[in-house]
């Protein structure tokens, strides 16, 4: 068994004046929502073998303030196929995760991570977090899944279980889609 944690990017800013979506940085709303999920990790003990990350500006910001919440030294392998990826190009890049890594978490971009959740976990019809997936995945939610294999080359369709389904509002109200 495998464990795969996805974290998807906090919120980032659309004011923010650049010229490509990939330096889009976070706002102030993204930063507290990634540092709240920085104190669930640490509250939850989770711990990663390897971290797979898209090298996004919002990426990186979400993981310096989860890194500083949680305590725990993140060193993630940044990997450029990750930005903005389909579902099957994701399985790819965990497909080629280190073979001796049980945990590993992937931090992106939706419509990617969302897809992913739907290709690795079935609709049983039974799953509460499958259908908070289904409602919406927001940012800087984490996604962490049991994974019925024993090499990460082998990750396929309907290989997974969706243990835990948690977004920063089930953390801090505040941080809902009715605060600003």
């Amino acid at each position: 068994m495998k464990k795969l944690t996805l974290l998807r990017h906090a919120k980032s800013s659309w004011d923010d004046p650049v010229s490509r979506d990939f330096d889009r940085p976070l706002n102030d709303k993204g930063m507290r929502a990634a540092k709240v999920m920085g104190q669930f990790i640490q509250r939850e003990s989770l711990d990663f073998d390897q971290i797979l990350a898209s090298p996004a500006v919002r990426v990186i910001e979400t993981l310096e303030h989860v890194e500083e919440a949680s305590g725990l030294s993140m060193e993630p392998t940044w990997d450029r196929k990750i930005y903005l990826a389909s579902s099957a190009t994701l399985l790819d890049v965990l497909r080629g995760a280190n073979e001796d890594a049980d945990h590993v978490l992937m931090v992106g971009h939706n419509p990617g991570l969302e897809d992913l959740i739907f290709d690795l976990v079935p609709d049983d019809g039974s799953s509460a977090a499958r259908n908070k997936v289904e409602e919406k995945y927001p940012t800087a939610t984490l996604a962490e899944m049991t994974l019925a294999i024993k090499s990460w080359a082998d990750i396929a369709e309907n290989s997974g279980t969706l243990d835990r389904f948690t977004r920063p509002r089930d953390l801090d109200p505040e941080l809902g889609p009715n605060y600003d």
